[in-house]
């Protein structure tokens, strides 16, 4: 499982015009299933997002979560995180999970953070979606749950 985190100050996601989440101070996640993903996975990748420490404090240093924060997180699934560009000039999704893998797994990452006590807001899975954010900071994560960064 992949993870792009954000640090924002608001971010919103659109489908067919309409509004499909949004939050006001948090993280924008994006969220890719691997294949052989599973559940350990997902409360790894759900525990970590909830407790990375990447909010400043009053000393001005990245020490405070989003739970410390009392922010919400974006969730949005995005499968081309696991596109492999290493060679020729298309990526290639196969290290993607399936659908019916993917979208329990996607789901599981936010019930998890929401059961953490983080409030959680989503994109629509497998459509095609406008994401904004206002990224502050700018602070950019990426994350891996079988740590290969």
């Amino acid at each position: 499982m992949r993870a792009v985190v954000q640090r924002v100050s608001r971010a919103s996601v659109r489908v067919d015009g309409r509004v499909a989440g949004s939050i006001g101070r948090g993280l924008m996640v994006l969220l890719g299933v691997a294949s052989g993903d599973d559940d350990a996975a997902a409360r790894w990748m759900a525990e970590k997002i909830v407790s990375l420490r990447i909010f400043r404090d009053g000393a001005g240093l990245m020490n405070r979560s989003v739970l410390d924060e009392g922010g919400g997180v974006l969730l949005v699934s995005q499968f081309t995180l696991l596109g492999d560009a290493r060679k020729g000039r298309r990526p290639s999704f196969v290290a993607a999970a399936p659908e019916d893998i993917a979208k329990p797994l996607y789901e599981r990452v936010g019930t998890t953070i929401a059961a953490l006590q983080v409030p959680v807001a989503y994109g629509e899975f497998g459509t095609d979606m406008n994401v904004e954010l206002v990224n502050e900071g700018p602070v950019t994560v990426l994350l891996d749950s079988a740590r290969a960064f």
